[in-house]
């Protein structure tokens, strides 16, 4: 039965216990084949088989574990968006309010540690009695309304023994306010000298943490600045020909076939091919290249690109989800969903945190209660770690940086189809290189004739033409492009042949005739020795040899070359700077491509290799070599894209290889492949800065709240540090992966 996949848009999630807790609850489902959630995205993706779910049920269930869910918008993240600014402007508010209630507390009970007299004047004033009762009051306040999102998750989660930061913000705060209640209305039960109240902690916290989620949601709107960019680029309306008359029309109302106007500085609805009007295109948003592109009648235009000062009439070939912005929305969505491998050793490590943490704060007060000095610092201790540890870094390391990486990648014309490619391609140590169509530009030209005695080069060209008139080798296009300066009738072929990797056969005019290379001829018995010299020196040279028979005697000899690409030498060279090994693979002679490998400074050259055979190359390469990537055209060297540890594929805006490749660069520009090797080393780097502060502070911080350095300093970590702390950890998350930004 074929699986299905959809996904989630969940709110609620607060850190990386909760996005555990999602996943345990869809996993637990019966026929869930995969669930996995994305803290920064806010998304979860759910793979399973059958029909007895919906992408409507699963909403339910997520939503019944207290994280409220519903399907995901297709393209973009207009959903996820929409509820941040929400979530954003709640949280700004709900800190407003408790922080004007806890003010009044914190000034009360530690203004004495900034004026001297402060708490002597209180007492002779209000007493003692009332100022805790107004703290009270007010501390209540700020718990059952901007803190009772604590509450109303925590509590639950702990009873139903699935803890997350929540429930650890829930225990400090109500530890605090119990404890600071019973010394203000039971003051006998506790021993004597600990009657002190705690309300300013509780109400600190809650401020701090508010505070810290306020600044961390608004850090994550601008992670998702590049799909929103993306999104914008898509104008809300068209002129479209009805008739006689152009009527503006919504986007979403465009068809396949309709003809649009397009007005100087007008930005493209949706992809099409230019029917009449010449103009200058401006690409950069979808490929990274700064030039604009010249458009005349027939050549293809991508829609959210924007038009120079001249006027365009364009017919439309692909609306809505087809188009090529939304197909880029969709890669990008889906790379920033995934979860790369180190992230797995996170999760393991996230789902034991909580409840350690739970048990290090009990065994934090037992130790207080049994060794220390009374038992408000053993709350103050016990308080201190249920605050400072919070898994919230943790859960965010590595999706933000993921989420900031592709976006800038896709701005840059580079498009991972997965996120976990990036931690692969980070580890790459050799990239290969298909030749034709991608360190050449693909479109060789016959360089040179040399014809047999007894043969005439009008009538050879012409016959050879007609043969490769029926190939789509590249090669085959300039042997008949040559061949068009002669006019005469076109020539019937009859039994044509394709033989992979040596060339054509085929009858022309009665005669049997062969273009190819000197393998061919040799298969068929033609005696090429007469031409070897020549043949070897143009192979010298970096052109390809082309033999021409004719009833299985040779007749000529074609040069065939192709000229590299602009940026390839410098692309070449940057990698190698880099510490890349490179290697290039190509059918042709060893002659020729040695010749094109010294000019790029090519460390290893596989030559004479047939199309099914690059799989097995590429696999020598990785055994020799370690994690490799492979950068094809992505047509003709699918096999090749696919063994590849990583396959690249130089594409084009509108010729895509998304089914084959892992990367797309969308400009065919040679130099994403080392762009993408960048943004991968980078945001590996960023994402080990970000888990190496995450679990640094937790194990330096953790040890400090419990009290270590009370017996040398004589001073606990204070709740409320803890608090300011513990938010400023997952600020300094978020402010660290969107550096990437600037990549």
């Amino acid at each position: 039965m074929a699986s299905q996949t959809t996904t989630l848009a969940v709110s609620g999630m607060s850190c990386a216990a909760c996005a555990a807790r999602v996943e345990r609850a869809l996993t637990a489902a019966p026929g869930i084949s995969s669930a996995s959630v994305n803290l920064a995205t806010e998304r979860a993706t759910i793979s399973w088989e059958g029909a007895r779910h919906t992408a409507s049920t699963l909403a339910e269930l997520v939503t019944a574990a207290g994280y409220p869910a519903s399907p995901a918008t297709t393209v973009g993240q207009s959903d996820t968006d929409a509820r941040r600014q929400q979530d954003t402007q709640a949280l700004r508010r709900e800190t407003v309010i408790a922080a004007a209630l806890t003010l009044p507390v914190f000034l009360l009970e530690m203004g004495s540690h900034f004026v001297p007299g402060f708490g002597a004047m209180v007492d002779a004033s209000i007493g003692r009695t009332n100022s805790w009762l107004l703290q009270f009051v007010l501390i209540t306040l700020v718990l059952v309304w901007p803190g009772r999102r604590f509450i109303a998750k925590g509590w639950p989660a702990l009873f139903r023994a699935r803890p997350d930061m929540n429930s650890l913000v829930a225990l400090g705060t109500g530890a605090a306010w119990i404890y600071s209640s019973v010394a203000l209305f039971a003051p006998a039960v506790l021993p004597e000298g600990t009657g002190a109240v705690y309300f300013e902690a509780a109400g600190v916290i809650v401020t701090l943490i508010l505070l810290g989620r306020w600044f961390e949601a608004r850090a994550k709107t601008r992670t998702g600045a590049a799909i929103r960019a993306l999104i914008a680029l898509q104008p809300r309306t068209a002129m479209v020909q009805q008739g006689t008359e152009w009527l503006e029309r919504p986007r979403e109302a465009l068809q396949v076939g309709d003809v649009i106007r397009l007005r100087p500085g007008e930005a493209l609805a949706v992809d099409g091919v230019v029917r009449s009007g010449t103009s200058w295109v401006d690409e950069s948003m979808i490929t990274g290249e700064p030039t604009p592109i010249a458009k005349t009648t027939g050549d293809p235009v991508t829609g959210g690109t924007v038009n120079g000062t001249g006027s365009l009439e364009y017919r439309a070939t692909a609306v809505g989800e087809a188009t090529v912005l939304a197909n880029i929305l969709r890669l990008v969505s889906d790379a920033q969903a995934a979860k790369l491998p180190i992230q797995a050793t996170v999760d393991k490590i996230v789902a034991w945190f909580v409840p350690a943490v739970l048990l290090i704060a009990m065994l934090t007060v037992t130790a207080w209660l049994a060794l220390g000095p009374s038992l408000d610092l053993a709350l103050v201790a016990g308080v201190s770690v249920l605050i400072i540890a919070c898994p919230c870094a943790m859960g965010l390391a590595t999706p933000t940086s993921i989420m900031v990486a592709t976006g800038r990648a896709a701005e840059l014309g580079v498009m991972f189809r997965r996120g976990d490619v990036l931690q692969t391609m980070s580890e790459a140590s050799v990239i290969a290189f298909d030749k034709t169509g991608t360190l050449t530009g693909g479109r060789p030209s016959v360089t040179s004739i040399h014809v047999a005695d007894g043969h005439d080069q009008r009538d050879v060209l012409q016959v050879a033409a007609a043969i490769e008139a029926h190939s789509e080798h590249p090669l085959a296009h300039a042997v008949a492009e040559a061949a068009a300066s002669y006019t005469g009738p076109e020539l019937a072929v009859t039994n044509f042949r394709s033989v992979t990797g040596m060339g054509v056969t085929g009858v022309v005019q009665g005669s049997q005739i062969a273009v190819g290379n000197a393998a061919l001829m040799d298969q068929l018995g033609v005696d090429i020795t007469t031409s070897q010299e020549q043949a070897a020196a143009l192979s010298g040279t970096g052109a390809t040899p082309v033999f021409v028979a004719v009833d299985k005697a040779f007749a000529a000899l074609l040069g065939v070359a192709d000229a590299l690409k602009p940026d390839a030498v410098a692309a070449v060279t940057a990698l190698r700077k880099a510490g890349i090994r490179t290697a290039m693979i190509t059918g042709d002679t060893q002659q020729t491509a040695d010749a094109i490998g010294a000019e790029l400074s090519i460390d290893t050259v596989i030559a004479g290799c047939l199309p099914n055979e690059k799989a097995a190359v590429l696999a020598d390469l990785c055994e020799g070599y370690g994690k490799l990537v492979f950068v094809g055209d992505g047509i003709n060297d699918a096999p090749a894209l696919a063994s590849a540890d990583i396959g690249v594929a130089v594409g084009t805006g509108t010729d895509v290889a998304i089914e084959t490749a892992d990367v797309v660069l969308m400009s065919g520009a040679l130099s994403g492949v080392e762009t993408a090797l960048r943004v991968s080393r980078a945001t590996m780097r960023n994402i080990r800065q970000n888990l190496f502060w995450a679990f640094a502070y937790n194990v330096a911080l953790i040890p400090v709240a419990a009290g270590v350095l009370y017996p040398v300093t004589g001073t606990l970590l204070s709740p409320m540090l803890a608090a300011g702390a513990m938010a400023l950890s997952s600020v300094f998350v978020l402010t660290n992966a969107l550096r990437l930004r600037r990549l």
